[in-house]
């Protein structure tokens, strides 16, 4: 163990702040490990990487880079930590506070962080015409996140602004931070696992975003947080020093509450959103139309158009789960001063991503709906709400919510439910307790390969003519499938063998 004092942390908050030789332990190399290990060696700190397994790619990048890479089971304390006697310790998001590494860097009185407050310290790597770092618009929600973030940062690219969608979306914010071409705004999606590591930070290093938003809470991920106390007060966080816009939904009570208990800037506005008609500081809806009513100057006695639900329809956009996203999305865009057109604009040539409420055929009058990415039940919720009346085909891996809820308020509205998944007994209990004239069918533990084929045979032996069959699963994919979208392309590609290609 090196004898050399501790550095001052507090010292390094910018790209050019002195990090040479400043001893990391990065957990973990996937996408967002290897974005902080690769930032760390070009700032010049000594990094040792640790991670169970490692994908070739980024097995053979790591010493090219200059760092040090161990491999092996992390159930345990590695004595190649212990003899490292790391300075900080930065965790990839997918390590639980409950993991043995975590509890053993906080016991041993080691700072840890995330990569979004890695990411902030260094945020002025690339600076603006103005000599300033972008600014950054933070979104989190259990659901919605990354329709949301889509949305938002195509408003701003319509409005003229460089702005990109990173974080939990997929594109680590550390490779946006030192993208030599620069942003004038980054589109943070954060996850309630990175929003848990930000917590750590302290309020002088954290992220103080142009704007933010929790979209929605419900149960989800309870098995990571420990409890839904815990789940909620990670999601807090995304309000945290917030400079200009709180924006939060009117429907869900949770995220006004953490709006009010935040501790922001002052002079920061709360910004509320749902479908019903908006107040002077809202967002919402007035006769099929979308208006703000809190980005103008007269906004007790007026408001601006932003688009329409006949035209959001016309662009597969009009699910009401949607269109909260879209109210969201241009209070954010709205709080930088994009105008209405631009909002149109970027509206008239969204799509949503794959497997999100998409129309994968229609075929004898039934409309196939994949929503695989509804994993977990307040997701599926709105699924279920947007095709009342579906067949449902419902589960997975319920990552210890209950489906109970879910099921009591609208199970009993679908015309059936067939379950798939390795957790079906919780779900066929629920309908037995709260649903139990729909009828039930289960595809019994099969091969991944036929699941989605007798789904689907299942489901074309109920629906009629008019009727929809919906997958959204309120549930995670990983126990048959590799990923929600693995799911969905599955269910695709059943449902195409059995009607053709459409």
């Amino acid at each position: 163990m090196t004898g050399d004092a501790p550095r001052d942390l507090d010292s390094l908050r910018s790209w050019h702040s002195d990090w040479r030789g400043l001893r990391v332990a990065v957990l973990g190399l996937s996408m967002t490990g290897f974005s902080v290990a690769d930032t760390l060696a070009e700032l010049g700190a000594e990094v040792l990487v640790l991670t169970e397994k490692a994908d070739e790619e980024y097995a053979r990048l790591v010493p090219v880079i200059g760092a040090r890479l161990w491999t092996g089971a992390l159930d345990a304390v590695p004595q190649e930590l212990v003899d490292f006697a790391p300075e900080v310790v930065i965790a990839s998001p997918g390590f639980p506070p409950h993991h043995p590494v975590i509890a053993w860097t906080q016991r041993s009185g080691t700072p840890l962080w995330g990569d979004i407050e890695l990411a902030w310290r260094v945020r002025d790597k690339v600076l603006r015409e103005d000599g300033t770092p972008a600014d950054w618009v933070l979104i989190t929600g259990t659901n919605g996140k990354t329709t949301t973030t889509q949305l938002t940062a195509a408003m701003l690219v319509a409005g003229g602004l460089r702005a990109a969608p990173v974080g939990n979306i997929g594109v680590p914010v550390l490779d946006a931070v030192r993208d030599p071409a620069g942003f004038d705004v980054l589109v943070v999606e954060l996850s309630s696992h990175q929003l848990w590591y930000l917590s750590l930070a302290d309020a002088d290093v954290a992220p103080s975003p142009h704007a933010s938003v929790c979209l929605n809470l419900a149960d989800d991920h309870l098995e990571w947080h420990g409890s839904f106390a815990g789940y909620r007060d990670a999601k807090a966080v995304v309000y945290r020093s917030t400079r200009v816009a709180c924006v939060y939904n009117k429907s869900d009570l949770a995220t006004r509450e953490m709006v009010e208990d935040a501790d922001v800037v002052e002079g920061c506005r709360a910004i509320g959103f749902d479908l019903g008609v908006p107040g002077p500081s809202d967002v919402g809806v007035v006769d099929g139309i979308l208006v703000d009513r809190a980005f103008l100057d007269d906004r007790h006695r007026s408001a601006l158009e932003l688009a329409t639900v006949a035209d959001l329809a016309a662009r597969g956009l009009a699910a009401p789960h949607i269109v909260a996203n879209i109210l969201a999305a241009s209070a954010l865009a709205r709080s930088l001063d994009v105008e209405p057109a631009a909002i149109r604009d970027a509206l008239a040539r969204f799509r949503l991503d794959p497997h999100r409420i998409e129309v994968v055929a229609v075929a004898g009058g039934v409309t196939w709906v994949d929503d695989s990415k509804a994993t977990n039940p307040h997701a599926a919720a709105s699924s279920l709400a947007a095709f009342p009346g579906a067949v449902w085909v419902v589960g997975g891996l319920l990552k210890g919510v209950d489906i109970s809820d879910l099921v009591a308020a609208r199970g009993g509205g679908v015309k059936a439910a067939i379950v798939i998944g390795v957790e079906r007994g919780d779900i066929t209990d629920a309908f037995a307790r709260h649903a139990p004239a729909i009828p039930l069918f289960e595809v019994d533990d099969a091969q991944t390969e036929d699941v989605m084929a007798r789904a689907v045979e299942l489901a074309a032996g109920i629906a009629r003519d008019g009727d929809v069959v919906l997958l959204a699963p309120a549930a995670a994919s990983f126990d048959q499938f590799a990923s929600y979208a693995d799911r969905g392309t599955r269910f695709a590609r059943a449902v195409h063998d059995r009607y053709g290609p459409q």
